[in-house]
């Protein structure tokens, strides 16, 4: 039996769809608050991603594309969803976006946790993986990232990368903390 606590608290009451292309769909829900008024609130439908913390030698893989929105560069854990907003399986997709974007293949994939994307706009979630035993292959990009490069780093360059602001993705940053949290559990270090 649910909880009080548990219950919705906004009530969805109408839903109309604003925008949709191959990425992702906007709508807009006519929502009722707890106290009776009504208002609107706009969500972004994605399919669930992984992310990969690719780790070996006291370090990571990550990789660098330019990001429109905020006009620049900036380094990150390979991450992405299946194309044509399809979902599927977190595993096959950790395994898929480390070899596209890196050429690198895992013997190794241990989901770590999940995360919510972008929690206030979105119930878009990730599944993040370890992974290790890492052979190196052939990249295979998507169009979409042509422009994408890919480098090792040491842990303690990483973290210098986050305190410099080259690391901006917020996935990237709480994946690093799910690793440590994780690695303090199994008393385990990268």
């Amino acid at each position: 039996m649910a909880e009080a606590a548990d219950l919705p608290v906004i009530r969805q009451i109408s839903s109309r769809l604003v925008y949709e292309n191959a990425w992702l769909s906007v709508r807009e829900d006519g929502i009722e608050r707890p106290d009776g008024s009504h208002g609107i609130y706009s969500v972004i439908d994605r399919p669930d991603f992984a992310v990969v913390i690719a780790g070996e030698n006291g370090g990571f893989h990550l990789v660098d594309q330019y990001r429109y929105p905020l006009l620049g560069r900036y380094w990150e854990f390979p991450q992405g969803c299946f194309p044509g907003r399809r979902s599927g399986d977190p595993l096959e997709l950790a395994h898929r976006e480390l070899a596209e974007e890196t050429g690198l293949r895992a013997a190794s994939m241990v989901p770590i946790g999940r995360l919510a994307a972008w929690h206030g706009a979105s119930g878009q979630m990730c599944t993040v993986f370890l992974a290790t035993g890492l052979t190196q292959g052939e990249p295979d990009r998507e169009h979409e990232e042509q422009d994408m490069r890919h480098r090792w780093c040491s842990r303690a360059e990483f973290e210098s990368l986050i305190r410099t602001g080259e690391i901006r993705d917020n996935t990237t940053v709480s994946s690093y903390m799910l690793l440590r949290l994780y690695e303090e559990e199994s008393g385990t270090s990268r």
